[in-house]
C-alpha cells in the first residue's frame, strides 16, 4: 500500500507536493495571514515600515498590507495552485523581509538575531523551492484540474 506513495513516481512526487502546499499554505494563513489581513491600516503601517531596511519609506501602509496579502492571499492560491510561481515567489520575498527584521532587532529581544530568523529562514527555503518545482499534477489552473 505505501510502496507506491512512498516511491519515486510521479504519483508519490505529486502527492508529496500536494500535502506540502496544503500544510504550509494553511499554517500560514492561520497562524500568520489572517491576523494580519484583518489588522487594517494601522497594523498594515507599522509593518509597512519595516521596507525601510531596504531605503523605502514612502507608503508603509501599502507595504504592509503587501505583507499581510502576501501571508493571506498568496498562500491560499500556494495551496489552491493557481497563479502558484507568483505567490510562492512573494511568500519568499516576505519571509526574506521577516529575516532582515529578526537580524535587526535589538540584541536584547528574543527574538533577535539567527535563531530568531530561522523559522522565516526555513520557510523562505520552502517557498523557493516551491518556486522552481511549480505545484505539482493536484493543483487547479485557471479553472481546471491540471
Amino acid at each position: 500500500m505505501f510502496g507506491r506513495m512512498t516511491s519515486t513516481a510521479p504519483v508519490s512526487m505529486n502527492f508529496g507536493l500536494l500535502l506540502l502546499r496544503v500544510g504550509i499554505g494553511l499554517s500560514m494563513v492561520a497562524f500568520h495571514g489572517y491576523d494580519k489581513i484583518t489588522g487594517g491600516p494601522e497594523q498594515w503601517a507599522s509593518i509597512g515600515t519595516h521596507m525601510s531596511l531596504l531605503g523605502i519609506t514612502f507608503v508603509p501602509v501599502f507595504w504592509g498590507f503587501m505583507a499581510a496579502f502576501a501571508e493571506f492571499v498568496c498562500s491560499i492560491l500556494l495551496v489552491l495552485g493557481p497563479l502558484f510561481r507568483m505567490a510562492a515567489l512573494l511568500l519568499a520575498f516576505n519571509m526574506f523581509m521577516a529575516t532582515l527584521v529578526h537580524l535587526n532587532l535589538p540584541a536584547d529581544s528574543p527574538a533577535a538575531g539567527w535563531s530568531g530568523a530561522s523559522h522565516a529562514i526555513e520557510l523562505m527555503t520552502v517557498y523557493i523551492a516551491l518556486f522552481f518545482t511549480g505545484p505539482g499534477r493536484y493543483a487547479f489552473k485557471l479553472g481546471r484540474v491540471r
